[in-house]
């Protein structure tokens, strides 16, 4: 039996009654599938129903395979050594006693036919470029990205017939994205993946779009995928104007056969009370003409509401995938201007910028490098956050930071009271206003930071400092990315289109990058910063 997934009826909610999936239907077989949507949609909570770590509340999935999953946080006992977390550590041990003469019945029990299990295990870290760990090292050891991929590595060793990932490219760096690209691609069973990686994404062979708890199925890649749905939306946006235009037609037709229908009346009424007929023939045409128009009435009133129907199913069509449109001159820096100076630079923890690197007017610069390179130390030292050990790293223009961890907000303010701290010298209807641009409208701004989604999360920290006072002439994003959809991706795209002065983005998402107008790259390789191209970062690794 070749493996499948299926979900039959399936129903989920919150403990507080929040409704997730309301009999979903959906079947994934083999190949790889892309699951995408906008953040709360239901992806992760899709994921983790289908691997067992929830229970549906109605409903069934059924798997016909073993099932491995690789989940968005990935956390590992830092006291395992690597063979502990792959899986394979009592088989090795028992190999090693066989080799040393131990005979004992439990040993063959325990390896089977699993002769060649450190071979397989050290092969599957390699294939991840992980061989430098060995098996003895500790997992404590490894970074957040070495943990995800020790995660990743231990699945191929087992081999499951349906994968599930979800956003396996966060925490990694471009290199370690590579070695994940080439494991997708050669993925021979089921795959279903949750991801905002654009390049990770047009690997797959299908889109299922998880919106309003359904499943729409879109053959192709994600670029395949944009294509379908820009012409969906563009028919979607002509239904709308036809729509409208028979709306009020409809609406127009009704209040021209009310005026019709009062001047009859009124007619009438002049007849009976000049009594020029015999009352029982003026009775009658009385009764006639109330049976029209009642009709008439009738006729024009159910012809507006299916024009109504028709028109709300046909905005009902068209995504509500909001853009971020926002004016920020202020934050203009004339070309030839000092922005940034970095000067015999030696950061905490090792790395360094030798001689004098100087970022001049509304450059935007893209800054990447392995996990644990210090492109996240150099952004902090720049900010002020950290000190450097020798050297200058000067800023000469107001600038702002955003870190990871999004911790520029606070979780019990508004988003609004959150903009406020920011700009205090700016009343409340001028933020309320630009915060609509950031599709914070009306109520929105008024909820607590610490009950936002990812996405608005990342959406509200950024409306807080580009929307600062004075405003930011150097802004400085850590992997902005990470954890947002791709609806999210495209909001911040557009959001800084706007943004008119210098810009400096660490991250590995390389289409997401040159998406942003880069015009200089710089690659901390090392623990030195150098000059590079994109295409040098592109060359398979």
């Amino acid at each position: 039996m070749s493996p499948s997934l299926t979900c039959t009826s399936l129903s989920f909610a919150w403990p507080d009654g929040t409704a997730v999936f309301d009999g979903l239907d959906a079947a994934f077989g083999p190949g790889r599938t892309g699951l995408v949507g906008v953040n709360g949609s239901g992806k992760s909570t899709l994921l983790k129903l289908i691997a067992g770590e929830l229970a549906p509340a109605d409903g069934a999935v059924r798997v016909a395979g073993e099932i491995g999953y690789l989940p968005q946080n990935v956390t590992l006992d830092t006291a395992l050594r690597v063979d502990e977390a792959l899986g394979v550590a009592a088989r090795r041990a028992a190999l090693h006693a066989i080799e040393a003469g131990n005979a004992a019945e439990e040993h063959f029990e325990t390896l089977g036919d699993d002769w060649d299990v450190e071979e397989r295990a050290l092969a599957a870290l390699g294939e991840l470029g992980l061989g430098h760990l060995g098996l003895d090292r500790s997992v404590g050891e490894v970074s957040g990205g070495e943990s995800v991929l020790l995660r990743l590595a231990a699945l191929l060793l087992v081999r499951p017939d349906v994968l599930l990932l979800d956003e396996p490219t966060n925490n990694l760096d471009l290199y370690a994205r590579r070695r994940l690209y080439s494991a997708v691609a050669a993925w021979p069973g089921v795959l279903v993946v949750v991801s905002h990686d654009r390049e990770l994404l047009d690997l797959v062979d299908q889109i299922a779009d998880l919106r309003a708890g359904e499943i729409t199925w879109y053959g192709g890649n994600y670029s395949a995928y944009e294509e379908a749905v820009a012409v969906e939306q563009e028919a979607a946006g002509r239904m709308v104007r036809v729509a409208e235009a028979d709306f009020r037609k409809q609406k127009r037709e009704l209040a021209d056969a009310q005026v019709k229908l009062a001047r009859r009346k009124r007619y009438g009424q002049k007849m009976w009370d000049s009594k020029r007929e015999p009352k029982i023939v003026m009775g009658a045409r009385k009764r006639a003409a109330q049976e029209s128009a009642g009709k008439h009435r009738i006729m024009h009133e159910e012809k507006l509401a299916e024009a109504r129907e028709r028109l709300d199913e046909a905005v009902e069509a068209v995504r509500d995938d909001d853009e971020i449109r926002v004016d920020l001159p202020y934050t203009a820096v004339p070309p030839g201007r000092g922005v940034l100076t970095l000067r015999d630079l030696e950061l905490a923890y090792g790395a360094r910028v030798q001689g004098t690197l100087e970022l001049h007017g509304p450059e935007r610069v893209a800054l990447v490098g392995r996990n644990g390179a210090g492109k996240s130390t150099l952004l902090r030292t720049i900010a002020g956050e950290l000190t450097p050990v020798a050297g200058e790293a000067a800023a000469h223009v107001p600038l702002r930071f955003l870190p990871q961890r999004l911790d520029v907000l606070d979780g019990e303010l508004t988003v609004a009271e959150n903009v406020a701290r920011f700009a205090p010298g700016a009343a409340n209807n001028r933020i309320r206003a630009r915060l609509a641009r950031f599709l914070f409208r009306g109520a929105r701004a008024d909820q607590r930071a610490a009950t936002l989604s990812g996405g608005e999360r990342f959406r509200a920290a950024l409306a807080a400092l580009m929307l600062a006072e004075p405003a930011p002439q150097l802004l400085l994003l850590d992997e902005p990315t990470n954890n947002l959809d791709m609806a999210s991706v495209r909001q911040l795209t557009t959001a800084l289109e706007s943004y008119e002065g210098a810009l400096v983005v660490a991250g590995h998402d390389l289409p997401f990058l040159s998406s942003l107008g880069i015009t200089r790259w710089l690659l901390m390789e090392g623990r030195e910063l150098r000059e590079t191209t994109p295409e040098a970062l592109g060359k398979p690794v």
